[in-house]
């Protein structure tokens, strides 16, 4: 689904991403793991198209969407969930889920899925955004970016500052959407447990390249915690 080919990327004189190539299947998750500073925000703006990138492709469902604006991506089917959730603070759940249909015919409806997935979100339709837990604005952004019905979920560091218990939840969303074959789902995330769990594939970056890489089901015995410990 998504095919990223010896990208390269620099801020003033520093080699920030240093000749990526990696792919995104469709039907599992690609989990990318990396100490603070090593790229991986760059990456994911990178492929958003919020920075420009210096060389090297990017292929998105077999299409070439190296200079693709960031609309033209997300109405290709890119889906993104950043870290730190921005939501819309002072909107209710119902506008920020609506917001993720900005690309779909007026009255589309919201997928009940969503609701399936986090029925808290259900209950608190009229309350405002900024009003919520952070385990419950993280499921919120996740709903919005599923409403429009992604063929690529990318999750940036989804379980920062959240409850174990939302963690669970989010974990058991990310694999269930995996298994319906749907889409592709590339999840960047610092916490090794939530990362092993969910990986089909994993992808270990370190200062701006990919160092390790391999099955997800090999993790411990690649040394891929103590690898991020040093």
């Amino acid at each position: 689904m998504l095919k990223v080919d010896n990208l390269n990327q620099y801020y003033g004189g520093s080699h920030i991403l240093r000749g990526l190539s990696f792919e995104v299947p469709v039907g599992k998750v690609t989990t990318l793991l990396g100490r603070n500073g090593v790229g991986k925000t760059t990456l994911l703006k990178t492929l958003m198209g919020l920075v420009p990138s210096a060389t090297g492709s990017i292929h998105f469902d077999s299409h070439d969407i190296t200079r693709a604006p960031s609309y033209k991506r997300v109405s290709a089917g890119i889906g993104f969930v950043p870290q730190g959730r921005e939501i819309f603070p002072r909107l209710t759940v119902e506008e920020n889920l609506l917001m993720g249909l900005a690309t779909k015919p007026s009255g589309t409806a919201i997928p009940a899925r969503i609701f399936d997935m986090f029925p808290v979100l259900r209950q608190m339709m009229g309350r405002r955004g900024g009003d919520l837990s952070g385990g419950q604005q993280q499921q919120l952004a996740i709903g919005r970016a599923l409403a429009f019905g992604p063929k690529l979920l990318i999750l940036d560091e989804p379980t920062e500052g959240i409850q174990p218990s939302i963690i669970k939840d989010i974990e058991r969303a990310i694999r269930s959407l995996a298994e319906t074959g749907e889409m592709a789902i590339l999840l960047v995330e610092q916490y090794y447990d939530f990362a092993r769990a969910l990986a089909d594939q994993y992808l270990l970056m370190e200062r701006g390249e990919i160092v390790m890489r391999g099955s997800g089901a090999d993790m411990d015995a690649d040394g891929v915690r103590q690898a991020l410990a040093v």
